[in-house]
């Protein structure tokens, strides 16, 4: 689906929800399939929410997740201790790009039976669960902590719960913290200091535990961008508000910094009744370059590089080595589509700087979307700017299904090109 997107209206103010954040409901979810007596409310609405449950509740032998990395990595590790039971794990063709040997050496060296189908270090997956009896494990840290996020839930399942040893720098902090909270809530017994985690092993308890999943930082992200885009409009009659739910200030998620992040921009964030509203200050004087190390929050790398470039500042990210190996090279994606759009980028193997831009945008340019919902959401906000064309605009659904109609009720003007 081709969608032409635009916005004219000197006015942006509306009132919406947004589902529980996907990277929270999908720990919740493989800690309800291991304990029981976990009720979770706010589950995320998105395909990679809804595939994990599909697959944690399927007893089919192959299981095929899509594009859901988060799902791929988890579930390897679900799998691999669900005794006597053979699964094949697989994939979309991108998916199967993506590498996964970081963590099936690590669930091999506790004893896990797991087998590559085709290419070595990459999905489909042969795994044959078992008990593992061995609790110690060492690992790069500096890949994914989805890697280490996986062992952690399985972790006090396991008969001598984990400890697992990471070397190298930690990559994405907030979300092996946002792993360990989760433990914590469940009443598990688990520490991570220094290089170190360590889980004990959890004996259920018959009490009912409800967790409420805050809803989902990194869709806030394209709020943040859009109001921060109207300092492009006329100051004189401009209003900007724009209240989205249900957040809380001390969130789990690691994208929560983008309050901080854009006050550089004149978004001012305000928290209230788990409501968060934001607003515009149109008279802050906005930085020649935003200097960011992204390292903890690279999932909102597209959305400020594109924020930047709608308000024709400059931007140096760095921390991003991860975002080669998401749903696409995002780092590619995103010198790609920003240069058609007539701005100047270059991109290395960590890190993005986009020059100040002196010319016009470009109208009515079609973004390629490679199949990352990412790359269609961060872009979307360049309609307040330019009329801009998005291709496999229904990409969104893997994480924001309810997106492009959310942006209807801020004056979003939405055309299907066939």
């Amino acid at each position: 689906m081709l969608l032409r997107t635009e916005n004219t209206k000197n006015h942006l103010k509306s009132d919406i929800r947004i589902t529980g954040s996907k990277s929270e409901t999908n720990r919740l979810l493989l800690l309800q399939a291991l304990f029981e007596g976990l009720i979770i409310e706010n589950t995320s609405n998105s395909d990679d929410g809804m595939l994990m449950q599909k697959a944690l509740k399927s007893e089919d032998e192959v299981i095929d997740i899509s594009h859901a990395g988060t799902a791929m990595r988890f579930l390897t590790a679900y799998f691999a201790i669900q005794k006597d039971r053979k699964t094949i794990l697989t994939g979309s063709k991108r998916m199967q790009e993506r590498p996964i040997g970081i963590l099936v050496d690590a669930l091999r060296s506790l004893g896990a039976d797991i087998e590559y189908q085709k290419n070595e270090g990459y999905p489909p997956l042969c795994i044959k669960g078992t008990t593992l009896l061995k609790n110690k494990v060492t690992l790069q840290a500096n890949v994914s902590s989805q890697y280490i996020s996986a062992l952690m839930l399985i972790g006090a399942a396991l008969p001598e719960g984990i400890v697992i040893n990471l070397d190298g720098k930690i990559t994405s902090v907030p979300y092996i913290k946002m792993t360990l909270e989760l433990l914590h809530q469940l009443g598990i017994t688990a520490h991570f200091e220094g290089q170190s985690i360590q889980i004990k092993p959890f004996k259920e308890t018959s009490n009912i535990k409800t967790i409420v999943v805050e809803s989902d930082w990194s869709s806030a992200s394209y709020y943040y961008s859009l109001v921060a885009m109207m300092h492009t409009r006329s100051k004189s009659d401009a209003i900007t508000q724009i209240t989205i739910s249900s957040y809380r200030k001390n969130s789990l998620q690691g994208d929560a910094v983008l309050a901080e992040i854009y006050k550089q921009l004149g978004v001012v964030s305000h928290f209230e009744d788990h409501k968060l509203h934001l607003q515009l200050d149109a008279a802050i004087q906005l930085p020649e370059i935003l200097q960011l190390d992204l390292s903890n929050s690279p999932d909102i790398a597209q959305t400020i590089a594109v924020s930047c470039l709608g308000l024709g500042i400059g931007c140096e990210l760095t921390g991003l080595h991860t975002l080669k190996i998401k749903e696409t090279d995002r780092l590619e994606a995103l010198y790609a589509e920003i240069t058609k759009l007539g701005g100047t980028i270059k991109v290395t193997d960590t890190s993005l700087y986009l020059e100040k831009r002196t010319t016009p945008l470009k109208e009515d340019i079609t973004i390629a979307t490679y199949h990352d919902h990412r790359m269609a959401m961060a872009f979307a906000p360049l309609g307040l700017c330019v009329p801009i064309m998005i291709e496999d605009a229904g990409v969104v659904s893997k994480s924001y299904p309810d997106f492009w109609e959310d942006l209807k009720t801020l004056g979003f003007k939405q055309e299907i090109i066939d």
